[in-house]
C-alpha cells in the first residue's frame, strides 16, 4: 500500500479577527466593483485565490508559478500590484518548491523571464 506524503503544517499564524475583516472587505470591494460582461468567474475566483495565497507566501513565489500575462490578468482584477501589497516571502514560502529554486539563483527576474533556467530539478508548482 502506498504512503500517504509527510504533511508539512503551515507556518504562518492564523489571521487575527481585523486582519480577517480587512481581507473580506477586500474581497467583497473587489467583487463588487467588477464591470459586467468583462471577466468570467474562474478567472475572479482564480485572482482572489491568489490573493489569499499571497498573504502566506509572498509575491514572488507567485509571479515564479504563474505567466507574466496571468499575473498581469489577476492584478487587474484586484486592482493592485502584487509586489507593492506584499512581502517578497510569506511565512509559508519556504514551504514551496518555488522558493527553493528562487533562492538558488542569482536573478530572480531573468529566472521569472526564462533567460536563466532553473538549477533544481523539481516541480516548481509543488509545496
Amino acid at each position: 500500500m502506498a504512503t500517504k506524503p509527510k504533511t508539512v503544517p503551515w507556518t504562518a499564524a492564523p489571521a487575527t479577527p481585523e486582519q480577517a475583516r480587512e481581507r473580506y472587505a477586500f474581497i467583497d470591494k473587489v467583487v463588487r466593483s467588477l464591470p459586467n460582461g468583462v471577466y468570467g468567474i474562474d478567472e475572479v475566483e482564480s485572482a482572489l485565490g491568489m490573493y489569499l495565497l499571497a498573504h502566506h507566501l509572498g509575491w514572488k513565489v507567485l509571479y515564479f508559478v504563474h505567466s507574466k500575462k496571468t499575473i498581469r490578468k489577476y492584478e487587474e482584477i484586484l486592482g493592485i500590484k502584487l509586489s507593492e501589497y506584499f512581502p517578497d516571502f510569506g511565512p509559508d514560502a519556504p514551504r514551496t518548491n518555488a522558493y527553493k529554486i528562487i533562492q538558488a539563483v542569482t536573478n530572480f527576474w531573468k529566472l521569472v523571464s526564462g533567460d536563466e533556467k532553473p538549477p533544481l530539478d523539481i516541480d516548481k508548482r509543488q509545496i
